[in-house]
């Protein structure tokens, strides 16, 4: 059998006249999801992954390679041995009953703002992979500029709500000064919510002044409220390790929200069993979200679900799969039973952006839908486990978010007497058309989901215009974005401040590396 290799840019397939916008795209909104949390778990399932969990801190206890947090524990009555810390399930409920059931994050740009809650979704863009990849230029290191390019698709496409991690790691910009530069291309870029990486001191304390300096607030004002966030993820099992808890420590003590995410592959880091592992996921959770509400009462905290499979003949992380997915909603149910937001993400193992890559990211983001989650990392652009961000896959997912937020839509579900129609059937009759109906009519621009990168034309005249397959629509989608891409705007005072922070922390030398 012979293998279809991808087109490149040029020939045949790639003829046509650019249009003039890029894509019609659906408005900036956060959906509601109405729908009815998929629940797999019986009363007594939930009980017991929590007896399960709570079995876990009292009687295994979870490391906190970090002596401050260890400390904080300690005074407040957990059981400290070395770094190990074991604590009673009476004091972990307690605590999580202080932390917010829903929170908003504002940005420079308060049109921007983010409910983290009350059943709202907000889709953030793929976020850390070392590699990127296009269809001209094949898979790649990153760099700065696959970095600003894929900041401005984050920026464009209005279903994706923040600016997460880093849309790929630009490894040509030495790692002291590199969050300086990616932070001020990401506020200057964008106008959404923003993400600071969890590394160190340095980078932390940066990340927060960049930010409140591009608000043009000074800092009583901008840590007033949640204004940023930053996400840690535990080294499981049962363990967190010490800049993830300084990072996160340092934004409870300023307001910042938390993102705990467990990343518990089932068969190599937690146990083989769905249930034995979202339990260990949990469990880990919990330990840092318990850190943090003493440290600062009340700190908006998001429990994460990462809880996935390996291949058991590779060890090789598997995406998107039913065990994933059964994960998810297994954790969903826990999160609201502890009162917490849930973060999920639109993960795939696929190495290209093809049907395997597709199925996957549906499967993830349904998965993240039915179990009621409010924040999607990596909704737009991962491939391969995380280690590609791919082009074309960025938009594809962009077309994938869209049609799910449509899917919310109230009219879709609209049962007025208008909706139901029945004085058009009568006038259609079981002879005429709906096509003319004054019904029809008067709703047919805006009646149904227009996308704006499926083809819909038939066979031949889709063969004729090349036949070109989804993958290389999307390639022209994105360059003609980029090429229409107008930053958001920015008070050229401000922009200079920032600039001039980044300069004189270069000076100094940003943060230290070991090399």
């Amino acid at each position: 059998m012979t293998e279809r290799k991808p087109r490149r840019a040029g020939g045949h397939a790639r003829q046509g006249a650019r249009p003039a916008h890029a894509i019609v795209q659906t408005p900036w909104r956060l959906p509601l999801n109405t729908d009815r949390p998929t629940e797999p778990l019986t009363e007594e399932g939930v009980a017991a992954i929590h007896d399960t969990s709570m079995r876990v801190l009292e009687e295994i206890g979870v490391e906190f390679l970090n002596p401050e947090a260890c400390d904080h524990l300690r005074r407040a009555g957990c059981i400290v041995e070395g770094d190990n810390v074991r604590m009673d399930r009476a004091f972990v409920m307690e605590r999580l009953a202080g932390a917010p059931r829903a929170f908003d994050i504002t940005p420079r740009n308060p049109e921007r703002r983010v409910r983290m809650g009350d059943r709202r979704m907000a889709f953030v863009n793929v976020s850390s992979p070392p590699n990127c990849m296009d269809m001209d230029r094949g898979r790649r290191v990153g760099d700065i500029e696959a970095f600003r390019d894929l900041m401005k698709l984050t920026q464009y496409f209005n279903c994706i709500h923040a600016a997460g991690g880093y849309p790929v790691e630009p490894v040509d910009i030495h790692a002291s000064v590199r969050h300086l530069d990616c932070l001020y291309e990401k506020l200057t870029l964008t106008d959404k919510v923003v993400h600071a990486y969890s590394l160190g001191p340095e980078r932390v304390e940066d990340a927060l002044e960049m930010a409140r300096i591009a608000s043009g607030l000074d800092a009583e004002a901008f840590f007033a409220e949640p204004r940023l966030f930053t996400n840690i993820n535990s080294s499981s099992p049962l363990k967190h390790d010490w800049p993830m808890l300084d990072g996160a420590m340092r934004f409870a003590r300023r307001g910042q929200p938390v993102v705990v995410t467990p990343f518990t592959l089932a068969g190599a880091m937690a146990p083989v069993t769905m249930a034995g592992a979202v339990a260990q996921s949990v469990a880990e959770a919990l330990a840092a979200i318990v850190l943090l509400q003493l440290v600062r009462p009340g700190t908006p905290c998001v429990m994460g679900t990462f809880t996935s499979n390996v291949d058991m003949r590779s060890g090789a992380p598997a995406f998107g799969t039913p065990e994933y997915m059964r994960a998810t909603q297994m954790t969903g149910q826990m999160a609201r039973f502890y009162g917490l937001p849930l973060r999920a993400s639109n993960a795939c193992a696929s190495n290209a952006p093809d049907g395997q890559a597709m199925w996957e990211s549906m499967n993830s983001l349904w998965a993240a839908v039915q179990a009621g989650a409010n924040l999607v990392y990596h909704a737009a652009g991962w491939l391969q486990g995380g280690l590609i961000a791919s082009y074309e896959k960025f938009v594809m997912d962009c077309e994938t978010l869209q049609q799910i937020q449509r899917y919310f839509e109230p009219d879709l579900v609209d049962v007025s007497p208008d909706a139901l129609a029945f004085d058009a059937m009568a006038e259609v009759g079981p002879t005429g058309h709906f096509f003319g109906a004054a019904h029809t009519q008067s709703r047919y621009a805006t009646a149904f989901y227009a996308p704006f990168l499926s083809d819909w034309r038939n066979y031949e005249a889709w063969s004729d215009a090349g036949g070109p397959w989804t993958e290389e629509r999307a390639n022209r989608t994105w360059k003609a974005i980029l090429a229409d891409y107008e930053p958001p705007p920015m008070d050229e005072g401000v922009r200079d401040e920032l600039a001039d922070f980044v300069a004189r922390r270069k000076r100094e030398g940003g943060a230290p590396t070991d090399y």
